[in-house]
């Protein structure tokens, strides 16, 4: 896995050429599983990706290539990697893995591997690997084998990565251990009146004042702000009329990389990643969120 990373401008370029690219289905990656669905339905995702088989790459790379997200990956490799794991889950921890670099916003960023990517993308293999049922030494067969004793410019050596996918698999260990504790919620859903559409709400700042805790800035439109208040309103703010346009709300998840959902008024949703990035349901960052000041 050492060059998973700088494997992904070169995919990508072969992609653009129009090189034959093997596709293969999620299942063809470890048996009949489905293999992605499995890894998405665990952190409450839709698979958007497309899993494709390529002698292009030398192990496994995560891209993006025409706004589509893509998980490559050598079968020969991964074949080799579950038999010296003596499992499959060696097979699915890669592919964890590289999904970790796609949930993560690694593919977004320009450059290739750096370590706390690396390490980003190894706890993310371990926390899914023990919701989907396998033991630590399954989660950790892979990057005990393919990683280097020492650590490079561009990826951290094995101990440390080993830690990181211990760390998250005692993570998601600790979360199956607390449900199985707390009695189960109900599942009645909500009682929806009737009603016509709720306006967007106007709301003088003299009467209600707004603290700002963010600001959201849109990369199509930069130059209008928007905020984020200590109601969890978003909202847009007029300095002349001293009025607060409420024009969505932020509210939590359950995803692990995607902790916070934004919702405007027509009940559209993006995703706020754990370092403020805003992405669109294709994966697509479209804004970010930063300090107010």
């Amino acid at each position: 896995m050492k060059r998973f990373r700088l494997y992904r401008q070169i995919a990508s370029l072969l992609m653009v050429l129009g090189l034959a690219v093997g596709s293969a289905s999620a299942q063809s990656a470890s048996g009949q599983r489905d293999v992605l669905r499995e890894i998405t339905d665990v952190v409450g995702l839709k698979p958007r990706f497309e899993l494709q088989a390529t002698s292009e790459v030398q192990n496994a790379a995560a891209v993006v290539y025409g706004g589509k997200r893509y998980l490559l990956y050598n079968p020969q490799f991964v074949g080799a990697v579950n038999r010296a794991g003596r499992t499959d889950w060696a097979g699915i921890s890669i592919l964890a893995h590289e999904m970790g670099h796609h949930l993560n916003g690694h593919t977004l960023k320009p450059g290739g591997s750096n370590p706390t990517d690396e390490l980003e993308a190894d706890e993310f293999s371990g926390f899914v690997l023990r919701k989907m049922g396998a033991s630590m030494a399954q989660a950790q067969a892979a990057m005990a084998i393919v990683s280097d004793d020492e650590a490079s410019p561009t990826h951290p050596g094995r101990s440390t990565r080993l830690t990181a996918i211990g760390e998250g698999w005692q993570r998601a260990n600790q979360q199956i251990v607390a449900s199985a504790r707390i009695p189960a919620p109900s599942a009645t859903p909500a009682v929806l009146a009737n009603r016509t559409t709720a306006p967007v709400r106007t709301v003088a700042t003299s009467a209600s004042p707004v603290n700002i805790l963010g600001k959201i800035t849109f990369r199509n439109n930069p130059n209008i702000p928007f905020y984020l208040t200590n109601r969890l309103n978003v909202v847009k703010i007029d300095p002349e009329e001293r009025t607060a346009q409420v024009v969505g709300r932020i509210t939590r998840s359950e995803s692990i990389n995607y902790p916070y959902v934004l919702v405007d008024g027509q009940q559209r949703r993006l995703y706020i990643s754990k370092n403020g990035g805003i992405f669109d349901n294709s994966g697509r960052q479209v804004a970010m969120l930063s300090d107010p000041s």
